[in-house]
């Protein structure tokens, strides 16, 4: 072979190495979504308060979220494979002591190490992929992959949960990353080629304490307005995530080697990508999140059936690496990913009628335009982020996309979540005279309540009734809710991401 040209094509190597990258990012978006059906076997066994039900589910995204930065900026500079492979191993080690946590502590301590782990993994992937594919469209394809891997998981997450808590204990959803995990690494040794940022800078300490002081205390001060109302925690929360955000944006302007490289958002494009990635995610994820819990106790499903229901969804996320190129071709950047955004929203209100309608056809026609909305938006936002700024300046970009997706996934759990309680609170109608072990329960959330209504039996079956009931209604407004958002983003999208065919032309009369 000659020396190698500027642009080299993948072959079977690379392409084998893409398979082992996916593979981490398909196991970090199933343990986002898997534990989901998990919750009604993990309340009866733990019985968490509904406060430690939602932080079991976020701790781990919002590591994730709240560490990407960071950890993007430590694989540049110690090697992204040597990260991914430290990762890999103590997101394996981290997976068995939430599989046999004791309590409901433990497991959420177990969560945040997974979070932690999960966090060096996910850009060193993107790197580390951007790297191996340089040929631009090939790196398109590769990229397609990846991000079904992320979509994919994340909905393929409720299937394996589902026939593992079929046959056996909450704790096996944990167990399967192991193997998976060393998969990763004894192929990712041999597979996987070591690549750093050629002057691989001093990471910011401050910055890194900063972005992490930045993004949990809001989410922190979401939650708990949700679940208790407005205080001085909340006040004291919201206050120092403010603070914390404002330092860092300061910090990062006057530093040479920022963490976040702030000017990236002074290219609107760059800007509009990101925003309508993050609100994407955030209105997908927030809703899977509860759809799952709906399919089983609203539905009655076992937890297998449930993700079969869920599946269309998976189907048309991957339908989308079939069809993302013709689209974008097509329509260019911004139109493809404003329209995208707009089917997801119109699923999402069809979700909404289907909710009540007796029957699945609805539901999974709904399912299946939501899943390919969504999967259609987030893979062209992400390939829209990487256009939008020079190649040396990619690493930059992809960090920031990674933490937009994190924290549209951390937000959407947390703010729509949240509201969805909150909804569902104040649509329940209790009789006055209910002793508090069966009130607090069923005003807690339809999970605890289920979980006590199953320990006696038929007895409580009216007030079930009544749970599901406004179990049903809170789930429809929060549907709307979250399309209103996509059409925003929509908006948003149109306006600032430049169609390909304009762009190329606005380069045209550059030169």
């Amino acid at each position: 072979m000659t020396a190698m040209t500027p642009r080299t094509r993948a072959g079977r190597r690379e392409w084998l190495s893409l398979i082992v990258l996916t593979l981490a990012v398909v196991l970090l978006a199933v343990d986002g979504t898997v534990l989901i059906l998990a919750i009604p076997a993990l309340t009866a066994d733990l019985m968490p308060t509904s406060t430690q039900v939602l932080w079991t589910g976020d701790i781990y995204s919002f590591m994730l979220a709240g560490l990407l930065v960071t950890m993007g900026n430590l694989a540049d500079r110690i090697g992204r494979k040597k990260l991914l492979m430290i990762g890999s191993v103590g997101f394996g080690l981290a997976s068995v002591v939430a599989a046999f946590a004791p309590n409901a502590e433990m497991l959420i301590l177990a969560r945040a190490l997974l979070g932690l782990f999960g966090a060096t993994i996910m850009p060193s992937t993107l790197s580390i992929l951007r790297n191996t594919f340089e040929d631009p469209k090939q790196r398109a394809s590769a990229i397609a992959v990846w991000a079904a891997g992320a979509t994919g998981g994340a909905a393929v997450g409720p299937l394996v949960g589902g026939a593992l808590l079929a046959n056996f204990w909450w704790g096996s959803v944990f167990l399967i990353n192991v193997p998976v995990m060393l998969l990763v690494v004894v192929c990712g040794i041999t597979l996987l080629q070591e690549s750093k940022h050629p002057e691989g800078k001093k990471i910011d300490l401050v910055s890194a304490v900063l972005s992490v002081l930045a993004i949990v205390p809001i989410v922190y001060a979401i939650k708990r307005l949700a679940g208790d109302g407005f205080d001085l925690s909340v006040a004291v929360s919201a206050v120092i995530g403010l603070g914390a955000g404002a330092l860092f944006v300061r910090r990062q302007r006057r530093l040479e080697h920022p963490l976040v490289d702030i000017s990236l958002f002074r290219v609107p494009a760059f800007a509009g990508a990101v925003a309508a990635e993050t609100i994407a995610v955030f209105a997908f994820i927030g809703l899977l999140f509860f759809f799952s819990q709906y399919l089983q106790l609203v539905r009655g499903l076992g937890p297998f059936q449930a993700g079969l229901v869920e599946l269309p969804a998976t189907i048309a996320s991957m339908v989308v690496i079939a069809i993302a190129g013709t689209v974008l071709t097509r329509l260019g950047r911004g139109r493809a990913i404003a329209v995208s955004m707009v089917a997801s929203a119109f699923g999402l209100a069809l979700l909404a009628v289907a909710e009540a309608a007796p029957g699945y056809w609805l539901l999974c026609i709904a399912l299946s335009i939501c899943g390919l909305g969504a999967g259609l938006s987030m893979t062209l936002s992400t390939d829209a982020v990487v256009g939008a700024v020079p190649k040396e300046r990619a690493g930059a970009a992809s960090s920031v996309s990674e933490t937009a997706y994190e924290l549209g996934v951390a937000l959407g759990i947390a703010v729509l979540g949240s509201l969805q309680n909150v909804l569902y609170r104040a649509r329940l109608d209790l009789p006055a005279g209910l002793p508090e072990d069966v009130r607090g329960p069923f005003h807690d959330s339809l999970a605890t309540g289920a979980a006590i209504a199953e320990q006696a039996g038929g007895e409580l079956a009216a007030i079930m009734e009544a749970a599901r009931h406004a179990f049903i209604g809170s789930m429809q407004a929060t549907s709307l809710i979250a399309a209103a958002l996509l059409l925003v983003a929509s908006g948003v999208a149109w306006r600032l991401i430049p169609s390909i065919t304009e762009r190329e032309s606005q380069h045209d009369g550059h030169h």
